[in-house]
């Protein structure tokens, strides 16, 4: 299929869980993560909850809706034990199986992001396990992780929904990784187990990523036909990639079909980057760091922005610290810092500012389409909604997509453009 304008959203909290946006799911532990979780739960208390979670997340409706929305995608983020072959976790291919049901039923296509691996590919929470990165370290789960994308690829390929397969999500690099502070950010459990724990170098992902497209590319092995994209992450330095897969003349080799680069911008990650905590600061930034850097690269492959949204700390009323919650011992907002007023046109503001600079590439997935966290009635989760697009939809922070670009009205409130957010 050729790559139309992706209009797409992320079904984060699914098949791999996020503590942060469903942290009732983790009731009676300890655990901030899903390796940690089965540990501290009876087997059959842990199968029953996971099922439940799976059956009660996302189910038809949820398709329909998000055809309603004028969205054409979803990214699905899945783990590295989907096909149930990894104890004590429990596979989910059934409900990926499902997924493509419904997809096809109406009318959205699918992009398979492989969001977890072994040992960790980042050392964040949604890699499976937090303060741990050794997967890259590790070759039986490196193969591991290519035995799965071949599966995925066999058991997909040829369906009319498929988009594409991401070859692993968000590995943090040496680029990433003194920003991220991963080791003080997600403290690892068990000591001994992070040992070793540290960015992946680039040269090492280019050469995996290589692998990776052969592998699913071969018709002995994932089989996947070249209608179908092949997808990697930018390890958070989207300009690393221009000489990647190229011939001596500069161009794409041609080996390489339907390859497409993923990049993840939130304006949280331009705060710690040093953007101002403004509107103006956040326009300014996505208008003259994002979107010029989406439009370059296009130039060398197919660019979209398979995670984004509205989150930023005027929002909440506090500085995050690129994201920071509750759940990592950063202190809230206690009562909102701007009207709902203010409010509706701070998110309409860069919510037109970063949909016209991913209209530079090839597409976009929002992150996310629900969460589970109660920001109304739970202490310090004020400006966390943001990140539900149903309910940046039911408030007008989100325009409906298909009208989105006859809305060229949408303008920012004088009395909110120089407000700061106030850190605690």
């Amino acid at each position: 299929m050729g790559l139309n304008y992706i209009k797409g959203v992320n079904l984060g909290n699914w098949l791999v869980l996020e503590k942060w946006m469903n942290p009732a799911l983790f009731d009676g532990t300890t655990a901030d993560d899903e390796y940690y979780l089965p540990t501290q739960l009876d087997p059959a208390v842990y199968e029953a909850r996971i099922k439940t979670h799976r059956a009660e997340y996302i189910n038809e409706r949820d398709f329909a809706t998000i055809k309603s929305w004028g969205l054409n995608s979803v990214r699905i983020p899945v783990p590295y034990f989907i096909f149930g072959d990894r104890a004590p976790f429990i596979g989910c291919i059934d409900e990926l199986d499902k997924a493509f049901n419904w997809a096809e039923k109406y009318g959205l296509t699918i992009l398979i992001d492989l969001h977890t691996a072994p040992m960790s590919q980042n050392g964040f929470d949604n890699g499976g396990i937090s303060g741990v990165c050794k997967w890259a370290q590790l070759p039986e789960e490196v193969e591991f992780v290519l035995s799965v994308l071949e599966r995925l690829a066999k058991r997909y390929g040829n369906r009319e929904a498929l988009m594409g397969i991401e070859i692993i999500n968000e590995p943090n690099t040496t680029t990433s990784w003194p920003m991220m502070n991963v080791t003080e950010r997600y403290k690892a459990v068990d000591a001994e187990l992070a040992e070793g724990t540290g960015p992946i170098e680039f040269d090492w992902l280019k050469n995996f990523y290589i692998t990776a497209y052969r592998r699913l590319r071969d018709v002995d092995k994932g089989a996947l036909p070249t209608d179908k994209a092949v997808v990697f992450h930018d390890g958070f330095d989207i300009e690393q990639w221009k000489d990647f897969m190229r011939g001596a003349d500069g161009k794409l080799a041609s080996e390489f079909k339907n390859v497409i680069l993923d990049t993840h911008q939130y304006l949280m990650a331009a705060e710690m980057m040093g953007c101002p905590q403004t509107v103006e600061g956040y326009d300014d930034f996505v208008r003259n760091t994002y979107a010029p850097v989406v439009a370059e690269m296009s130039e060398y492959f197919p660019v979209i922005v398979g995670e984004w949204c509205l989150f930023n700390s005027v929002g909440c009323g506090v500085d995050t610290h690129g994201g920071q919650s509750v759940l990592n011992g950063e202190e809230g907002a206690q009562a909102e810092t701007l009207s709902a007023e203010e409010k509706r046109a701070l998110y309409q503001g860069v919510a037109k500012s970063q949909l016209e600079a991913w209209s530079n590439g090839s597409g976009f997935y929002y992150w996310n389409y629900k969460l589970l966290t109660d920001t109304v009635n739970t202490p310090g989760w004020i400006g966390w909604d943001s990140w539900d697009l149903g309910r940046c939809i039911a408030q007008s922070w989100f325009p409906l997509l298909p009208s989105f670009k006859k809305e060229n009205s949408l303008k920012t409130s004088t009395c909110v453009t120089q407000r700061k957010c106030n850190a605690t």
